[in-house]
Formats: C-alpha cells, structure tokens, sequence
C-alpha cells in the first residue's frame, strides 16, 4: 500500500494520522471552486479507510516487508526523499566489497585536515574548528533499519545503473545477512568526539570499524559520515565571528550590557539554502553561539527536537521591502510598525526608495512615536557599501534620538540602533566594527544579518574534511597501519593505525595517540561510542548541554595547537621515511 509505505517513511504515529485525518475531514472533499465542507458521513469514511491503512501497515511491519519506525526516514523531524540506505553512497561504494582484500577487519576515520582560512585569534591564524552535527546522522540515516523491501529496491536499481547495461555488482548477501541477523542494522560500530567539542585540525572526529565478513562495509556510510563537514564549518564560522563581535564589545561596551552579544549575528540564511535540512543543519550549528535567527526550521527543530522544549532562537518583528513599498509612503509604513510594535525592538529596512533621503527626512517624522512607546527602532540598510550604510545610519539615529556616552566612553544611541544585513561576512563584519569604532560608537548599536555567507557559502574543502581507512587485519591475522601518503600534496596525508583521542583532563585539548600506547594510561578518552551495530539509547545531549561544552572548552583550548602526539608522529614519521619522504 502506497499510503501505508508513506506512512512508515515519514515515521507518522497514529496520533500524528489522526490529526492529519482531522485536517483532511475539514477540507478533502472542498473542490476547488468553493464547495462545502465534508459532512459527517464522508468524515467517517474517510476515517475507516484511514484505520484500514494503519491495519495494513501493522500487519506489514510484522511479516518485515516495510520499514518500521526503527529505521527514521525524517531529518530533523521533516519529511526526506524515500530512498534506501542502500543507495545511499557514491556509486563506488557498493561495489567495494570485491575490491578490498580478505580482511577480518577495518578501520577508518574522519578528519579535518585544514583550518577555516581567514579566522583569527589575537591576530593570527586560527586551526580550531568545532565539532557539530553527528546527531543528526546518526539518528536519521545511521539507525535506520533496512528491511527486505530496500534489498528489493537495490535489485531494481543495480540492474540498471552501470554502463553498459550489465549488473552493477552489490553486497546483496551481506545485506540479506545483517537484515537477518542484526534486526536490519548496519554492522558498524562508530565513535565520536562529542557535539560542541572544540579541537585542532588532523583530530579524528569519528572512528569506524567492522568485523568478519562485515568488515569491507566499513567504508560504506562515508558518503554520508563525510557530510558532517557542513554543520561543522557553520558552528565553527559562527563562534570566530562570535569572538570578532566580542573584541569589540570588550573595547565599548559595559558589563552590564554584554547580555547583548548573543545577538549580534542573526542568521538571515534560509531562504539561501538548497533544501529545508539544510537551513536546520545550518541554522542550528549557528544556534551553538548566538540566538538571534530568521530562520525558524532550525529555531523549531532545536526547540523541540533537541532541546525540549526550552527556546534557544529569537527575533524580533521587521519589515521587508514588499511591506514598505505596499503603503503610499514610507512613512506611513513605518507608523503602521510602531502602531503594533514600537513599545519593543523593531526592526525598518529603510532603503526602498532613497536611503539618505530616509534616513534625513522619514526618520525625524516618526521619532517621536518611537520614544513615547519607549521602544527600539533598528534601522536596517539594504543596499550600498555596508561600512558607509552602517555609519550613515548610526549619525543620523544620533542626530535623530540622541546618545550618551557609557563608563568607557563611546556613544550609545537611545532608542535606536542599526542592522546590516546586505553583503555581511566575517571579514565585512570586521570593517564595519572597527568603523563604527573609528566613529566613537558603542558596538552594542550595531547588528549584524548573515545569510550566504553564513549557510551557503561554504564546502567541504572550507577545511578540507576527508574519510579515511587506517588499519586493517587481513585474513591470515596480520595487522598492517594503512596511511595515504601523496607525495604531490602532502596535506591529503592520512594517519595510520587504530586511533586514541584522550586527553589530560576536562577543559585539556583532545589529542591523537596509537591506540593502545602507553602514553594513553590515565587519560580520558574523549570519544564516546554513538552506534554499535546498532542505535545506543541516550547517546546525546541536549542542545543546551551542547552550548555549553563548545562554552567551556573555546575558552579553554588555546588557539593553533597540535593535536598529534609525539608517539604517533614517530609512527607516521616511519611510515613516510619508507616510502622515500625526507623527514626532519
């Protein structure tokens, strides 16, 4: 049954059924063209066929001929296309099984292997990046439990998907045989720095490994694994320009108004983004350090999904260019905002037609409505070079509302401040910070609106993060450290063996060891196992628990460190040597 498969994909409980029954019995059968609405009867049947599909899904699931709500097909608590875990991978993958040698088993890794260009910490080069994003993975693609109907699906598929016409060879007999006995689980175990960890470059972020006839599917889930690089980079993007926006609120602002940093940088972002799960993966690993945010998918997944309940994202009501052009003049518009806004922040983009006209003749006319709701108009420029836009709204909001000076001696405007949103990355922000304090400006006056920048304008070569195998036991039991080794680019330099991350103590940064060395007694192991064979129940955290590990350990983990340690650069060391590398 279509309906019924439907169902099962997009892991609908009854209770979620009834409620879409409700909605369909208050407007299915309205034909366009304004009928009425269903009658009761209609209602009732509608309701039986819907509790003969729920009969048919259950008897379904007991003879494994669907998936069961075992195996999620939602991302992010939103709908995902329905395709099998078996095609999801590039097509390579499914025909490695014949390539890899006899093993009993295999390990891989992932890593980044460069450092977000461009990030400073007291002026210099940052390699520190933040971890983010495995949740979603794991939940949602990892832990889905594959049945007999994905093996029928691969089939259809396979046939007709190499050149030439001919069979595309798959694992199907190791398929069929985790299916039976592993409940349908992927036979992988995976560990994993937790969410929000902070830590260097060439850190494993995640281990894999399989054993006995499982092992040459070890590789398989990097396609998807590999995907972490993208809520990473967003979370790490997110807490440089954090820092950036905090350098100037330690020169300007007062203590009692540092409350305010965290929404500094509002997420402007989703409609710039290639699908809805991306504006959730995004949107949350911005959420890690700010809490201004336009884009409510990630603010409602957060919220609810990860964090129950408790909010994380707000914002503020703000007009678009369609509302202020809708009304006869700006001015009007802007009276209509305050008439429902003004006892609070709003935000006016003020650009429609003449920004300075604007900001010189519309801003003084409406002042006084502003200051007698005693609320906060934020100006917001659209167009222009943002460092001129800004600094042009922050003189005339002066001009218009007034300022003070604060106990370190910049100007704060009262009742007003200035939003830019118009071509804001992490290097314009910084110009315009450092005009707005060439100005004599408080940085509390000024917002900032990230969008492209902030979740589009980024790949997985940002920092470079690539999967990699690292050791393997052949079938004759032989262990051999498996490390790539490009002599036309050594940055692609793998790390061999099986791997540790531990380190000294709460608050030390992660780093890499031999698995097994002796240097390892004592430390803490800061990876944690997030699937065995199958899901781990209460694997992670809550949102807020994630915020403040990536709190805790930015402010403790220097900048530009190493995280190998000297045991395993003796061993990579080695290998390099033997293959006719010149070594220091």
């Amino acid at each position: 049954c279509t309906l019924a498969r439907t169902a099962v994909g997009y892991r609908e409980t009854k209770q979620t059924q009834r409620r879409k029954t409700l909605r369909m019995g208050c407007g299915a059968s309205t034909p366009v063209g304004g009928a009425e609405s269903a009658g009761a009867s209609e209602i009732a049947t509608l309701r039986k066929k819907v509790e003969g599909l729920e009969k048919e899904l259950k008897n379904a699931k007991e003879n494994g001929s669907v998936a069961t709500p075992g195996a999620p097909s939602t991302a992010g608590g939103l709908r995902t296309y329905d395709v099998p875990m078996c095609v999801m991978a590039d097509s390579y993958k499914a025909s490695h099984f014949l390539m890899y040698p006899e093993c009993k088993s295999m390990t891989a890794y992932g890593e980044f292997r460069e450092p977000m260009k461009g990030m400073l910490t007291n002026g210099q080069q940052d390699n520190r990046f933040v971890f983010y994003g495995m949740r979603h993975y794991i939940e949602n693609f990892v832990s889905r439990r594959w049945t007999m109907a994905d093996i029928d699906a691969a089939d259809a598929f396979y046939k007709t998907h190499k050149a030439g016409g001919d069979m595309f060879l798959f694992p199907r007999d190791l398929y069929v045989k985790f299916i039976k006995e592993n409940d349908g689980y992927f036979p992988v175990t995976i560990e994993a720095l937790p969410e929000g960890t902070v830590a260097y470059i060439h850190t494993p972020v995640f281990i894999i490994s399989a054993h006995e006839e499982y092992s040459r599917l070890c590789t398989f889930l990097e396609t998807i694994l590999t995907m972490i690089w993208y809520p990473s980079c967003v979370a790490t993007l997110s807490r440089y320009s954090h820092d950036a926006i905090k350098e100037g609120f330690d020169k300007s602002v007062d203590d009692d108004m540092r409350f305010l940093l965290d929404g500094r940088l509002h997420d402007f972002g989703f409609r710039g983004c290639t699908s809805v799960e991306q504006s959730i993966l995004g949107g949350s690993a911005h959420l890690l350090s700010f809490e201004g945010s336009d884009t409510m998918s990630a603010c409602y997944n957060v919220q609810f999904n990860l964090n129950g309940g408790r909010a994380v994202g707000t914002s503020i009501p703000a007009t678009e260019h369609s509302v202020m052009t809708a009304w006869p003049n700006e001015e009007e518009a802007i009276r209509n905002q305050i008439k429902h806004f003004g006892a609070g922040p709003f935000a006016t983009v003020m650009d429609s037609y003449d920004y300075d006209r604007a900001l010189n003749e519309v801003l003084p006319t409406v002042a006084p409505l502003v200051k007698a709701a005693n609320g906060t108009m934020v100006i917001r420029p659209d167009s222009g070079d943002p460092v001129t836009q800004v600094i042009k709204g922050l003189k005339a909001a002066e001009k218009t509302f007034g300022s003070s000076l604060n106990g370190k001696g910049f100007k704060v405007i009262q009742g007003a401040a200035v939003i830019q949103g118009d071509g804001i990355n992490y290097g314009t922000l910084r110009e315009i910070q450092e005009a707005v304090l060439a100005e004599g400006y408080s940085c509390q006056n000024v917002a900032y609106g990230m969008g492209g920048a902030l979740l589009q304008k980024l790949n997985r070569d940002t920092m470079s993060f690539a999967t990699k195998l690292s050791h393997i036991v052949y079938a004759n039991g032989e262990h051999r450290d498996v490390m790539k080794t490009p002599k036309s680019s050594a940055a692609k330099t793998s790390l061999p063996g099986q791997l540790f991350v531990g380190r000294a103590g709460p608050g030390a940064s992660p780093v890499v060891y031999p698995r097994g060395d002796p240097a390892c007694k004592g430390l803490e192991a800061v990876m944690h196992v997030v699937y065995n064979k199958r899901p781990v129940p209460g694997v992670f955290e809550d949102f807020s628990s994630v915020q403040a590990r990536l709190n805790r350990e930015w402010a403790a983990v220097p900048p530009n460190g190493n995280p190998i340690s000297p045991q395993l650069q003796i061993k990579i060391n080695d290998v390099l040597r033997s293959r006719g590398w010149k070594v220091d």
